[in-house]
Parts: structure tokens; sequence; C-alpha cells
């Protein structure tokens, strides 16, 4: 059975897709969580992620862009993006603690994205107020 870390990264994948102009690929979630083995309650986790970022995703930029210091939300790159957005998501609106959502954004980081991405995640999402 799949954990909620290889969900977030499935997803993580998806929304990178989609920020690279692959707005289609919300017609193929289903089967695409599927071929990961990403089942059952980490597929509706999954699934809850990915559709609650994509129906979110002007707000989302919108706390993105107000907390960049310098250069603006098209100079973060696609998957350092998406793993951003996924993390702002869960902590405005899931309800779980602020801490292991940034600590699991900036594991996800290290294994997904850049050098820097880490302490550039940490910082950016740790300004991001719990609604």
């Amino acid at each position: 059975m799949a954990t909620r870390t290889q969900a977030r990264e499935s997803v993580i994948g998806l929304l990178y897709a989609y920020t690279l102009g692959n707005e289609g690929i919300v017609k193929f979630v289903d089967e695409i969580l599927e071929d990961k083995k990403i089942r059952n309650k980490q597929k509706e986790f999954a699934l809850g992620l990915f559709n609650g970022v994509i129906e979110n995703i002007d707000s989302i930029d919108e706390q993105i862009k107000s907390h960049l210091t310098q250069g603006g939300i098209d100079d973060i790159g696609s998957v350092e993006k998406s793993i951003l957005r996924l993390a702002i998501y869960e902590i405005i609106y899931s309800g779980l603690d602020k801490a292991i959502i940034i600590n699991e954004a900036i594991e996800l980081s290290k294994k997904l994205a850049s050098d820097g991405a880490p302490k550039f995640m940490n910082g950016l999402l740790d300004k991001i107020e719990v609604k």
C-alpha cells in the first residue's frame, strides 16, 4: 500500500504536467494514480489534493507571489512550483499541522527539485498563514 508521501509525490508529478501546459491531464488522473499503485485511501487522499490545488490554483499562486522577495512566480522552476502549490494548499485547507507539511515539502524538494529548493521552500512556506 502506498504511503501519503508517495501519494504526494504522485500529485507533484501531476501538478508538474499541469504546470507545463498539459491541462488535459485532469482527465487521466485516476489512471495515472492506478499505474503508480496509489489506491484506496491514498488514492482518495491524492485526488483530494490534486483537485483541491487545481480548484484553488489562483489563490495559491497569489500566496506565492505575495511572499516572494525577488523575482516572480515564473522564475520558480516547475517542480518547485508544484511542490509549493501542494504544500500551500495543505497548509491553508487541510487542517494538518503546518510544521509537518513544511517538513514533507522540504523532503520532497530534496528528492525531486534543485539543490537550493529546500531552503527556498522552508523560507516561503513558513510565511504562509494558516486559515
